[in-house]
């Protein structure tokens, strides 16, 4: 399993204490694999979800991180999006 994505599980585990999330989402990160969010939090797994955030590895840490607006790296092709488009831009706000 990645490393960065273990941290991203803890740093996205921290974005969503306190406010739940009701969906289920998934971050695919290019060559790496994927993470889960959902009511219980973010896990490692690639489960259907209700929307998918797909991006390479640099652009999702950059989210992760705080460094990059979710919904700037959407506008410019970055991230794309696959499914329910106001989930995605609920995580967005999640994630700022």
């Amino acid at each position: 399993m990645s490393e960065l994505l273990d941290q991203a599980v803890s740093a996205l585990n921290e974005k969503l204490s306190g406010g739940a999330f009701s969906a289920t989402a998934k971050f695919d990160v290019a060559d790496l694999g994927a993470i889960m969010l959902d009511s219980s939090g973010a896990r490692v797994g690639d489960d259907d979800a209700d929307v998918t955030l797909s991006a390479d590895a640099e652009t999702f840490q950059q989210i992760i991180g705080g460094e990059l607006d979710p919904t700037g790296a959407f506008m410019s092709g970055r991230l794309t999006v696959d499914g329910d488009m106001s989930l995605a831009m609920q995580l967005a706000s999640v994630l700022a």
